[in-house]
């Protein structure tokens, strides 16, 4: 299967690193960038457009077109935010831009990477994982071909890449140790890029993947 793929977030450590993952895979034939600034990665694969509002993708809906994976990374920090504002950076926007896309590519995969402790149930008390559960919940009733909602916890990350957070880099070093007292809450952002790639072509009975079924899918 050739994997032609939409990636949002790129600016971000998980996008770079997903990003990173696709160009270097056989399997990814293109992969187009939106952004509202650039990735600042060159390579014979890659596209990248760079668009402002995602709330309005009238202008661009031709280019967008003929992709049949969408690998969403976008986000933003809840800390600060009351919940309007969380909820329509988070929710309101994701929910935009995949109903353009299902519009536009029907037998589109879309992977959503939302985090450990989303709440599906929408009426936890934590703020910021009711509106990922509502996302990921409303997300699997659009027609796409599959939506697959991941769930990292910690995630090391690649070495080398520019968007490391500035707390990833010591606690990236402590992995194994994190990896052996704590199997079920962390992945590496190379099996999580390897994972969304894996449930591309292959699918997978779950829908909802965490950390132990990340580690499985991105060997």
């Amino acid at each position: 299967m050739n994997i032609n793929a939409v990636i949002l977030g790129a600016t971000g450590m998980v996008g770079e690193g997903v990003l990173h993952v696709s160009l270097n895979n056989p399997n990814v034939e293109s992969v187009l960038v939106i952004g509202r600034k650039s990735c600042g990665v060159q390579h014979p694969k890659l596209k990248e457009l760079i668009h402002t509002d995602f709330f309005d993708l009238s202008c661009i809906e031709n280019p967008l077109k003929g992709f049949n994976a969408c690998y969403f990374c976008l986000g933003v920090s809840s800390l600060g935010m009351n919940e309007h504002d969380y909820t329509r950076t988070t929710y309101e926007l994701t929910m935009h831009v995949a109903a353009t896309l299902v519009r536009l590519n029907p037998e589109m995969t879309f992977c959503y990477v939302s985090g450990e402790g989303t709440d599906s149930s929408e009426h936890g008390r934590t703020m910021w994982a009711r509106v990922k559960g509502k996302t990921e919940n409303d997300l699997t009733k659009l027609p796409f071909k599959a939506v697959y909602n991941f769930r990292p916890g910690f995630i090391r990350p690649i070495k080398g890449m520019k968007r490391t957070l500035t707390f990833a880099k010591p606690l990236g070093a402590l992995y194994p140790v994190l990896k052996t007292l704590l199997p079920s809450h962390v992945c590496t952002l190379e099996d999580l890029g390897n994972a969304i790639i894996a449930v591309t072509i292959k699918g997978y009975a779950k829908r909802i993947i965490g950390n132990k079924d990340i580690g499985l899918l991105g060997r």
